[in-house]
């Protein structure tokens, strides 16, 4: 489900962007970095692409044989691509701040390449599949030995097993102050709600800081 292309809104929605151009307002005073990150194939490209006011930056590639021998696609008869370099999109939040969303690839291989990325990040999103929940380790594990704080967004696949707030931070050994919340990686409205779950954290641990006048 969080796997499929995100839809674009409606015209005159509450979600369109203000303006159609791809240029910065100029009363933007502040640019704030966050990464989108997750194991392979848990929605990261389609969740930056529901958010951005641009059209995203993507490098996709279309999945070979021999991707599929270190690729797990258990479940995943339907994805023929994956990100090999970035995800990129921008969000205005309101007329002083930018967020840059940096969508990583999830593949082990490239964990030094989003590594490199977390350079200037205040945060980061990590997206979790309930049905996968024990690949998000690595990637968590990553954040932490970096320092940077995370929320949790649980994407919503079709069958996927859906379990209580509970029991998903106790699997994942979640920090009581870290959030974890649902979102549907497709839907505009549900992906703004997660990552306004991650700068409303980052705000409480750097009262001071980048967020500050936002």
């Amino acid at each position: 489900m969080g796997s499929a292309p995100a839809s674009e809104p409606a015209a005159g929605s509450a979600a369109e962007p203000a303006s159609g151009d791809v240029y910065l307002r100029p009363t933007v005073q502040t640019a704030v970095k966050l990464l989108v990150v997750g194991h392979f194939a848990v929605g990261k490209t389609t969740f930056v692409g529901a958010l951005s006011e641009i059209r995203p930056l993507r490098t996709e590639e279309v999945m070979t044989e021999a991707g599929a021998l270190v690729d797990d696609l258990a479940g995943m008869k339907d994805k023929t691509t994956t990100t090999v370099a970035l995800d990129f999109g921008r969000l205005t939040l309101n007329d002083r701040l930018v967020l840059y969303l940096f969508g990583t690839p999830g593949q082990q291989r490239f964990t030094q390449l989003w590594q490199d990325m977390t350079r200037g990040a205040l945060g980061a999103l990590v997206l979790a599949d309930t049905r996968r929940l024990g690949q998000s380790f690595e990637v968590m594990g990553v954040l932490e030995e970096l320092g940077l704080p995370y929320a949790v967004a649980l994407n919503q696949f079709d069958g996927a097993p859906e379990y209580g707030t509970d029991e998903v931070r106790a699997a994942l050994d979640l920090l009581p102050e870290t959030p974890l919340v649902h979102c549907d990686a497709r839907d505009r409205a549900s992906s703004t709600r997660a990552l306004i779950s991650l700068v409303e954290y980052l705000l409480t641990r750097t009262p001071t800081g980048q967020l500050e006048h936002a």
